[in-house]
């Protein structure tokens, strides 16, 4: 039963810093474009901005 007196505080405090995570991505913008990431790996890279041998 002593075991609960560690676990609870724990879970509460892990759960805790999960939302300050959660808080600090919202309002960083983190999850303002979420389809850009998606659709940028379909398109070709311009000529120009290659290196040389490839």
């Amino acid at each position: 039963m002593s075991i609960l007196a560690i676990l609870i505080p724990l879970a509460l405090f892990l759960g805790f810093l999960g939302l300050l995570a959660f808080i600090w991505s919202v309002r960083h913008d983190q999850y303002e474009d979420l389809d850009g990431a998606a659709e940028r790996i379909l398109l070709d890279d311009p000529e120009d901005d290659r290196i040389e041998g490839e």
